[in-house]
């Protein structure tokens, strides 16, 4: 996705969050009610600073137009100002701290989500090299055989050689 799609999406994607949360924190019992919006909400303030940050295969003068760098910022900015509301209206609401508990709960998940990824491709690493060990040594196996069987018949041959000639 292109860095300037990538950073509308982010910022439509805080503003429906927004949205969502605002209508539903009124009557929300907890906070799991408004969960999924608040994943969205954060979910869509990386996108812009992701789409801020990364600008491969985009040309110099977009990179560092005027217009794209003042979009940018306006971006960051909105996106920064709207988590900040809620911020303050899901403290507000569900108590001080609760926010960032939030952040800490999903900072958290996020962490064990990459290092279970890193155990995976650790294990599938060695599973995949303990396969390769176990051919080469299958292949070597064959190998013996095969010059314990040539042996064998190349034996045979020359002993009913013999006993032909002689």
């Amino acid at each position: 996705m292109e860095p300037i799609s990538t950073a509308l999406a982010g910022i439509a994607l805080v503003k429906a969050s927004v949205d969502g949360i605002k209508s539903a924190l009124g009557t929300a019992k907890d906070i799991g009610a408004i969960a999924g919006d608040i994943d969205a909400l954060l979910n869509g303030q990386q996108q812009v600073q992701a789409a801020s940050n990364k600008k491969t295969g985009v040309g110099i003068a977009d990179q560092f137009g005027v217009q794209s760098v003042a979009q940018e910022m306006i971006d960051a900015r909105l996106a920064a100002e709207q988590v900040a509301e809620i911020r303050r209206l899901t403290d507000h609401r569900f108590g001080a701290g609760t926010w960032q508990s939030i952040l800490d709960e999903r900072a958290k998940r996020i962490r064990e989500a990459r290092e279970a990824q890193a155990k995976a491709r650790r294990e599938a690493a060695i599973a995949q090299q303990e396969m390769l060990d176990n051919f080469k040594i299958g292949l070597s196996i064959f190998a013996l055989v095969c010059v314990v069987i040539g042996l064998f018949v190349t034996v045979m041959v020359s002993t009913a050689r013999s006993i032909e000639v002689g």
